[in-house]
């Protein structure tokens, strides 16, 4: 690498926040693009620069030497994937190659059609059934493109749903809890008996940073995460009731029906309605390849994931878990 410097689009997010923190705890230099960096300067140990994700010639300038950069951007309320995800990532992506630079972008199982579950590995072939699934499709399709004619470097690194303490727009947060109320019930959106694929956020970010500090990494490489496998839908569950100390807290089925009916006119509701197929039928992401680069895939346990989570979400105090305390990695 050209150095350890590195630009992260999205550091105020969930992956881009955490990917961001551990760059910069492991000795890189971060410089974070937002439009209003004035009112987040305190977020992170990051240079912060003005700019939008949007304007090309913004992304460009914050790119000139890095030689890293984090595309973890996406529309805002999963609002306007059409129009707004692939020309980010282009930006980023002429931005990545002006500067010499590699991209990473974090992957999703949307990308993959039902003819390929219930295991699925990084060449399996893409079909996606919904709109935004055909987007990754295309976003990933741009990377490859250009890491095969030389024109840049890129990463993706795939994984189930996220949670995490800094993470806002994911089933954890939006579906299971409610952010700064303590935990009452979970509402799960499984179906009974169906397994489902987590990923905690510094796991990732932690699998993310070691991929790119490899020499020996391809020019255009791809990887799946296991993360935490819940074989039955009832681990998640579970580890909730733990960590809060009410093994009889009541588990709820997700109002899918009141999200159909409201589609029409809420268009988060109609976003999250087409992602209910991942919730019917087990999807479970390989990670033989991972394994096989690092040794073994960074992994925080369970409780203590999902303990950091519900902190940071303000469901519970930092002293309140029953069965878990500060993450530590730990090999798979």
């Amino acid at each position: 690498m050209q150095s350890k410097t590195a630009l992260v689009l999205g550091a105020t997010g969930g992956v881009g926040g955490e990917v961001a923190r551990r760059l910069n705890q492991r000795g890189w230099s971060v410089r974070a693009l937002h439009r209003r960096p004035d009112a987040v300067a305190g977020r992170g140990d990051f240079n912060w620069i003005q700019g939008d994700a949007m304007v090309a010639a913004d992304v460009a300038a914050a790119a000139k030497g890095v030689s890293l950069v984090v595309h973890a951007v996406n529309p805002p309320g999963y609002r306007n994937w059409s129009t707004l995800a692939v020309p980010m990532l282009d930006n980023a992506l002429a931005a990545a190659r002006q500067a010499g630079a590699r991209m990473v972008l974090p992957g999703t199982v949307y990308n993959f059609g039902p003819e390929t579950f219930p295991l699925i590995d990084e060449d399996a072939p893409q079909n996606p059934v919904t709109r935004k699934g055909k987007i990754r499709v295309e976003m990933e399709a741009r990377l490859e493109a250009a890491a095969r004619t030389g024109d840049a470097k890129a990463l993706i690194v795939r994984a189930g749903d996220f949670f995490g303490p800094q993470a806002a727009n994911n089933w954890f947060s939006q579906g299971l809890v409610k952010p700064g109320q303590s935990v009452r019930s979970i509402s799960y959106p499984g179906r009974p008996g169906v397994g489902h694929q987590w990923a905690y956020l510094p796991d990732v970010a932690e699998t993310m940073v070691r991929l790119v500090e490899r020499d020996d990494l391809a020019d255009f490489a791809r990887f799946h995460m296991e993360g935490h496998w819940d074989h039955d839908g009832r681990q998640m569950i579970e580890a909730i009731r733990r960590v809060v100390a009410n093994p009889q807290l009541p588990d709820r089925r997700f109002p899918w029906l009141a999200v159909k009916l409201a589609s029409p006119v809420v268009p988060l509701f109609r976003e999250l309605g087409e992602m209910k197929y991942l919730w019917q039928q087990p999807i479970r992401l390989r990670n033989a390849r991972l394994v096989a680069a690092l040794g073994a895939e960074p992994h925080t346990s369970l409780d203590q994931a999902v303990h950091a989570t519900l902190v940071g979400l303000g469901c519970v105090g930092a002293g309140k878990a029953a069965s878990a305390a500060d993450g530590q990695f730990r090999a798979a």
